[in-house]
This record gives structure tokens, sequence and C-alpha cells, in this order.
């Protein structure tokens, strides 16, 4: 009985053994896979901001992605500020109303917009949309070798493709979170005012009074960050595509997911660094 315990209790340490090694070993291959993969995407980075700042400058290409990505996205932004505006009147109306602070919803819808919601939801929006296109685009031509076609005619990818959605996203990212700012803050309004009823001139000066120029600032520095990520995760998947129609679909499902977690991530320690 002794020995057999005895042999027992080894082969159960030993599979405990094996069991933590395979865990370590995922666990330093997943590490080592995403130390890698940052490696990439920040040398792209580099060579993006190096071809951005070298000529030649393709400025029919930049307006052209600024339509695609700024002019397209208009309605989605639109939608997606109002609808929030409002219910951000909504919802604070039916907390504030316990304590007798209705006339601070102003307050709470202007600065929410102005400093989180306003470029947070751009940015999600504009990678759910724009974000997946570059992707779709850039992994398309990638996979049928036009990427490759362009190098052998003596034009730079990065400059030609990669620079104009680069800036493009970047810039339009800051009128696009403007735009959402002032939407969301009317759709409040609208909601605060109209619908519930609130005095409209202390809703007004509670807006003013309690927002300040650095909150609108600050909310459209976090905007040119986050069109940035949009635009540079955007074509670094595109580019790095492989494996046919089913690559560029992983391209583009890749592109949205780490757009939006980047945003959600950067949006913190902004928001640390900031206020």
């Amino acid at each position: 009985m002794t020995a057999k315990s005895e042999i027992s209790d080894t082969r159960s340490s030993t599979g405990a053994t094996l069991l933590i090694n395979r865990w370590l070993e995922l666990v330093g291959r997943k590490t080592t896979q995403f130390l890698r993969e940052m490696g990439r995407v920040l040398i792209f980075l580099g060579h993006t901001l190096h071809s951005t700042m070298s000529r030649p400058f393709y400025l029919k290409n930049v307006l052209k992605q600024m339509e695609q990505i700024g002019v397209n996205s208009v309605p989605v932004v639109l939608t997606t500020a109002i609808s929030t505006g409002m219910v951000l009147a909504l919802q604070s109306y039916t907390g504030f109303k316990r304590f007798g602070a209705e006339s601070l919803i102003g307050a709470v819808v202007s600065l929410s917009m102005t400093r989180e919601l306003g470029p947070v939801l751009t940015g999600l929006m504009v990678a759910g949309r724009a974000g997946a296109a570059m992707a779709a685009e850039l992994g398309t031509m990638k996979v049928t070798e036009q990427i490759d076609a362009l190098t052998t005619l003596a034009t730079d990818p990065m400059k030609y493709l990669v620079v104009p959605r680069f800036v493009a996203s970047t810039v339009m990212m800051f009128f696009l979170t403007v735009l959402g700012m002032m939407i969301g803050v009317a759709g409040g309004y609208f909601v605060g005012v109209k619908v519930l009823g609130t005095n409209p001139v202390t809703y007004i000066n509670q807006s003013i009074d309690n927002t300040e120029v650095t909150d609108i600032w600050y909310g459209l520095i976090k905007s040119l960050v986050f069109g940035a990520v949009v635009g540079l995760i955007g074509c670094y998947k595109g580019f790095h595509t492989e494996g046919g129609a089913e690559g560029v679909g992983k391209a583009t499902t890749g592109a949205v997911v780490v757009s939006c977690m980047l945003i959600l991530i950067l949006d913190y320690f902004l928001s640390a660094l900031l206020w």
C-alpha cells in the first residue's frame, strides 16, 4: 500500500509539474507574441511619421481620405452624439431630482461631452466605420499584390497609401469631435429644457460657468490621439494581411478591436495626465 501511494503521489506531482510547465509556456508564448507585435507597430509608426515629414506629398489622396473618413462619418457621429446627450440629460435629471439639483444638468452634460464622451464615442464610431474600411481596403490590396506593384513602379506605398489615411484620420477626428460635442450639448439642452422643463437660462448659465476652455481643449487633444490610433492600426492591419479573403476579414476585425481597446486604454492615461 505504501509503494502504491508513493507511485500515485509521484504521478500526481509529475502531472502538476507538466500542467504548470504548459501554462508557463503558453504565457511566455503569448507575451513574446504581444511584445513582437508591439515592436512591429512602433516600427510602423516610426516609418509613418518619417514619411509624413518628407516629400513628395500626395495632397489629392489626403483630401480624398478626408472625405471618406471624415465627411462620410458625419451621420454616424451625429446620431451617436445627439442620442448620448439626450440620454445623459434624462438620466441626470432622474438622479438629481432626488436631491433637488436639477439645475446642474447643463453642467453635467457639457462637461461629460467635452471631456470624455465626445472624443471617446467619436473615436469608437470612426474606428468601427473608417478603421475597418482602411484595413479591408489595404488588406485587399496586399493579398492581391497591388502594394507590391506600387513598389515596382517606384512609388512608396507608405507615402501613397498610409500617410494620407493617417493624416486624414488624425485631422478629421478633431473636427468630428468638435461636431459631436456641439450636437451632444444641443441634444442635452433639448431634453433638459423642452422635454423636462428645466429653466433654459439656468441650464445655459450652468453649462458656461462650469465648463472651462481647457476642458474643451483637453477633449480635442484626446481626439487627435484617437484619430492617430485609428489611422495607424487600420493601416498596420491592412499592410500585414495574409491568407486571402479570410485574412482580410481577420485584419478588419482586428483593426476595429485593437483600435477600440487602445482608445479606451489611452483615454484613462490621457485623463490622468491632462487633469
